[in-house]
């Protein structure tokens, strides 16, 4: 007959309590990102700094595209006027000449204004990217300052979904949440920064305005 080492009932009961001990020290927690990312006041500032800056693109873009159609009204103007058989042979290489100007000018214009189109697109990317860059520091640093002020061992985002389009942490309890304490700790310096004097306008020239 075959002969199987038995465990010591001890031994077992001695990693089972072992692992339950580990367990229950070790510390978790979990924040909703998404949420303290939108509740955080600087995010609401951004957002408006860049619709700001998108407005005023789209009514610059509008101005020298109305420009670009007055030019090319100009150009079929001058077109019909060449075409009138009425005109003299003086007058329509005049025109003619004009008319070539203002072709001249129109595709130069259009070439702006693609140009001015992509650059500002890229500036206001550019400009987004920078900004939220800045906030998630923000929220990152208070983050690890509340880890290690409590001692957690691990910490989850639950507000995005995993790469299966299903959520990361699909069950935890309320009091792992910190999330209202970060959001707490981001805005708190919310009414000193709206109540701290205006930085001096700076000139061109770099001379501060009196």
């Amino acid at each position: 007959m075959k002969k199987y080492l038995a465990i010591p009932v001890f031994l077992l009961v001695a990693a089972i309590t072992t692992a339950a001990a580990s367990a229950q020290s070790t510390k978790f927690g979990t924040v909703d990102m998404k949420r303290v990312f939108d509740s955080y006041y600087k995010t609401k500032d951004a957002e408006s700094k860049i619709n700001e800056a998108r407005n005023a693109a789209k009514k610059e873009l509008e101005d020298r595209m109305d420009m670009a159609k007055k030019l090319l009204e100009e150009v079929k103007k001058l077109d019909e006027d060449i075409q009138k058989p009425e005109l003299s042979k003086d007058s329509k290489e005049q025109k003619s000449k004009v008319r070539s100007d203002k072709a001249s000018e129109l595709q130069n214009m259009d070439r702006e204004i693609r140009e001015f189109q992509a650059s500002r697109e890229k500036q206001l990317q550019e400009q987004s990217v920078r900004m939220r860059a800045g906030i998630v520091d923000d929220i990152n640093k208070i983050v690890s300052d509340k880890v290690k002020a409590e001692n957690f061992d691990f910490v989850f985002d639950k507000s995005g979904p995993s790469l299966n389009g299903v959520p990361i942490v699909l069950f935890s309890r309320d009091n792992y949440d910190f999330t209202d304490s970060v959001i707490t700790s981001l805005n708190k310096n919310r009414a000193s920064a709206a109540e701290a004097p205006a930085a001096t306008p700076v000139t061109p020239s770099g001379k501060s305005k009196k």
